[in-house]
C-alpha cells in the first residue's frame, strides 16, 4: 500500500549537483564583485587568505592534522617568488611556480619530522620549526630582514598577460583560487580522501584494514605546504611585497581561525571564514590592536555558540530541515 503523499519526503538533490550550484554560485559572485563596487584589492587578499585555508582545512578538517606552524609555507613561498621576480627577474609564472616547489619540498622535511607525533606533540613540532623559519627570515640577508623584499615586479603573465592591471590581476587569482579549490574538492573527495578521513575519524582501525596511516598524513601534509605555499606566492605578487608577517607564528593561529569560524570539513567554510575575518579586519582596521581582540572574541563566540561555523551549522540546519 502507497504512503500517503504528504508523508513521502522530496528526493534528496545529489551533492555532486549541489557542489556544482553552489561552486557556480560563488564564481559569478566573484567574478561580478569587482563591477559593482567590491575593490578588487580586497577581493585578491581574501581570496589568497581563502586558498591558504582551503589547503589547512585539507589537513585539519579532513586529515584530523592540527598545525601551529603553516605560516612557514605560506610566508617561505613568499619570500622565495619575491626573490626570484626581483632579484633573478623571473617572469611571474615561474616564480610562483618556485615558491609553490619550495614550500612543498620544505613540506616534504616537516613532514617526515612531525607526522609520526599526534595531538599536541605534532602541534608543537610545527610550531617550533616554524619559528626557526622565522627567525631566519629576520636574520637573512636574502629575506631583507624586517624590511622584507619590496617593490616586487608583477611582470607579464606568460610575456603577454600584464599584470600591471589591477583588474587582469584579479581575475588571474582569481583563476588560481578556483583551479586550486576544485582540486582540494577532487582531493578529498577521492579514494585518498576516502582513507584519509577514516585515517582522522579511528585511525586503529584504518590500519587493522591495511592502511599505511603514516604515509597518508604525509601525503596530505605534503600537499597542504605545497597550496599554501601557492597561497604564499600568488599574495607576493599581488602585494609586491613578502614581509615577516607572513611567516610569524600568529599567522599560523590566524587561518586556525579562518577554517573554524567558516567550518572545519567542509568545503566551502574556509573561503567563507577567510572573507568573514579578512573583512573583519578590513572594516575595524582604524580600532588599531584592538582588531586583534575582537577577533579573539569572534573565536571564543566560534567555540561556545556554533562549533561547526558557520557552513557547518547551515548544512545541520538544512539537513534537519529535510528530515
Amino acid at each position: 500500500m502507497n504512503a500517503p503523499a504528504a508523508t513521502i519526503a522530496a528526493p534528496a538533490v545529489p551533492s555532486r549537483n549541489r557542489m556544482l550550484m553552489a561552486t557556480t554560485l560563488m564564481v559569478a559572485a566573484l567574478a561580478i564583485a569587482p563591477f559593482i563596487g567590491v575593490y578588487p584589492v580586497f577581493l585578491m587578499k581574501a581570496l589568497c587568505f581563502a586558498l591558504f585555508a582551503c589547503a589547512f582545512n585539507l589537513l585539519l578538517g579532513f586529515g584530523g592534522l592540527l598545525s601551529f606552524g603553516h605560516a612557514m609555507f605560506l610566508g617561505s613561498a613568499g619570500y622565495v617568488c619575491a626573490h626570484a621576480a626581483k632579484i633573478w627577474g623571473w617572469p611571474p609564472e615561474f616564480a610562483i611556480l618556485a615558491g609553490t616547489v619550495v614550500a612543498t619540498l620544505l613540506g616534504i622535511v616537516v613532514g617526515l619530522l612531525a607526522i609520526r607525533r599526534q595531538g599536541i606533540y605534532f602541534a608543537m613540532i610545527t610550531l617550533a620549526i616554524a619559528q626557526m623559519i622565522y627567525f631566519f627570515c629576520l636574520q637573512s640577508p636574502l629575506t631583507g630582514g624586517e624590511d622584507g623584499i619590496q617593490s616586487v615586479p608583477r611582470g607579464k603573465l606568460f610575456g603577454f598577460i600584464d599584470l600591471s592591471n589591477t583588474l587582469t590581476m584579479y581575475f588571474v587569482v582569481l583563476a588560481v583560487f578556483i583551479g586550486a579549490f576544485l582540486l582540494i574538492y577532487r582531493i578529498v573527495n577521492s579514494p585518498f580522501g576516502h582513507v584519509l578521513k577514516a585515517i582522522r575519524e579511528n585511525e586503529p582501525r584504518a590500519i587493522s584494514l591495511g592502511y599505511d596511516a603514516d604515509k597518508y598524513k604525509l601525503i596530505a601534509f605534503v600537499l597542504s605546504a605545497g597550496l599554501s605555499g601557492l597561497a604564499g606566492s600568488v599574495k607576493s605578487i599581488v602585494f609586491q611585497l613578502a614581509s615577516l608577517t607572513d611567516v610569524h607564528w600568529s599567522m599560523s593561529g590566524e587561518v586556525v581561525l579562518m577554517v573554524l569560524l567558516g567550518g572545519m570539513g567542509t568545503i566551502f567554510g574556509p573561503v567563507v571564514g577567510a572573507f568573514a575575518i579578512i573583512g573583519l579586519e578590513s572594516y575595524l582596521a582604524s580600532f588599531g590592536r584592538w582588531v586583534t581582540v575582537m577577533t579573539g572574541l569572534i573565536f571564543v563566540i566560534c567555540v561556545l555558540a556554533f562549533r561547526r561555523g558557520i557552513v557547518g551549522e547551515l548544512d545541520a540546519w538544512w539537513a534537519r530541515r529535510r528530515s
